[in-house]
């Protein structure tokens, strides 16, 4: 008897048979869960879609430019309304992150987005301009955006955009100034201010006499 059990402890084993109907259960869960989110977040922007349906189209940039005050290669980061960083801007495309490339001359500010719709910031509507670390649900490290404040169907707007050389951002608040007080000058609106814009990053306004 001893040898028959010797030989039957000797003898491979069937592996263990798992239950696989708990691990299916638990992933049809987790794809519920997954989808719900996933629609949760489309009627979130549906919704937006519709309260911000008033906003008027995009400006289109001129056929002809004068010459290139500075130009930023870098990413478009959102839109949301100002001073609320999380207020996102959905309407006609301006939810949409993409690769993008700024240029600024007299006329304004041209925006191309290679993955989504361009648009143009006339000069006339540019109200300020700072650098920040947060818009549209994104957070960079400090000065890590550029951000354009502009006025567009009575709504005041912040733009974000980050270069692929953050350095540069400085250079476009103060190009931005220089070219917001040429505008007043001409115009005969009043004077640049400088304020002070969120996380003390420095911004420049720009009212209009009588305002």
């Amino acid at each position: 008897m001893s040898a028959v059990t010797a030989l039957l402890a000797e003898a491979p084993h069937s592996a263990p048979v798992h239950d696989v109907s708990g691990y299916i259960g638990w992933t049809i869960g987790l794809l519920v869960i997954v989808g719900l989110v996933y629609w949760l977040m489309r009627q979130g922007w549906q919704w937006r879609r519709t309260i911000q349906s008033g906003l008027p189209e995009l400006p289109v940039a001129p056929k002809h430019t004068t010459e290139t005050i500075l130009d930023l290669e870098g990413r478009y980061l959102g839109t949301t309304t100002a001073g609320n960083w999380l207020d996102r801007i959905v309407a006609h495309h301006m939810g949409d992150r993409s690769l993008a490339e700024l240029t600024l001359s007299a006329e304004g500010l041209k925006v191309v987005r290679p993955a989504s719709a361009d648009f143009f910031v006339p000069v006339a509507a540019l109200r300020g301009a700072r650098t920040d670390q947060r818009l549209a649900g994104k957070v960079v490290p400090e000065g890590g955006l550029l951000v354009i404040t502009w006025e567009h169907g009575g709504t005041l707007l912040d733009s974000g955009f980050r270069s692929d050389h953050p350095a540069e951002h400085e250079n476009w608040v103060i190009a931005v100034e220089v070219l917001m007080r040429a505008h007043a000058k001409v115009s005969g609106t009043s004077g640049a201010a400088v304020t002070s814009g969120p996380g003390n990053s420095t911004s420049i306004d720009i009212s209009k006499e009588g305002a």
